[in-house]
């Protein structure tokens, strides 16, 4: 993981769009950009297209970033951003299940509310969300989002960026208990249904 002083000297060297600063820049930190940005969308080669944007953009705008706030936390803020655009763009061009329209239907779901599950398996879970509820959820929980900015950024209301989050979480308590449902009536497999035996 880089100091925070070598961080210093990459942006520095970024600024002065030095050509091995942003190459060891985006050696650095391309990984657990394109993690963010895999969460923002439905597919592979669209996290890549948003990472690639998003460093373009990084390495464009790198000036204007201030040293009292997080590097990582800037850079990450330009994925998100990037993959929102992507994917209201790409709502223009294909038919798409208004999120509005997917129902979970709430079960009782206090048995499960102990169990522990892996890092993958949440990012499995998560992955099944639909992509509107999916947006919401990640950029409320797991990027510090507040309602009104995620409002601002998708063209939606607060309170339908509340629902949607609300549903979100429905949905993936859905998907967990399945896991569970799986894992205990198989116990000698991994809870991971994309496991595969070698």
């Amino acid at each position: 993981m880089a100091s925070s002083e070598e961080v210093k000297q990459l942006i520095e060297g970024c600024k002065a769009q030095r050509s091995f600063a942003q190459q060891e820049l985006y050696a650095r930190f391309s990984g657990q950009l394109f993690a963010t940005a895999i969460r923002h969308t439905n597919a592979r080669e669209d996290a890549e297209d948003v990472l690639q944007e998003s460093f373009v953009k990084i390495f464009k705008h790198i000036k204007s970033y201030r040293q009292d706030f997080s590097f990582e936390g800037w850079m990450r803020r330009i994925v998100v951003n990037t993959a929102i655009t992507h994917y209201r763009k790409n709502l223009k061009h294909r038919h798409h299940q208004d999120i509005s329209e997917i129902h979970a239907t709430p079960r009782d779901l206090e048995n499960h509310t102990d169990l522990e599950f892996t890092a993958d398996e949440l990012e499995h879970a998560i992955a099944q969300l639909p992509l509107g509820y999916r947006t919401v959820f990640c950029m409320f929980v797991i990027e510090g989002y507040r309602h009104q900015e995620i409002a601002d950024q998708l063209g939606v209301d607060v309170n339908t960026s509340k629902s949607q989050l609300s549903r979100a979480r429905k949905y993936l308590q859905r998907v967990l208990a399945t896991l569970s449902a799986r894992a205990q009536s198989n116990p000698s497999e991994p809870h991971d249904e994309g496991a595969s035996q070698s």
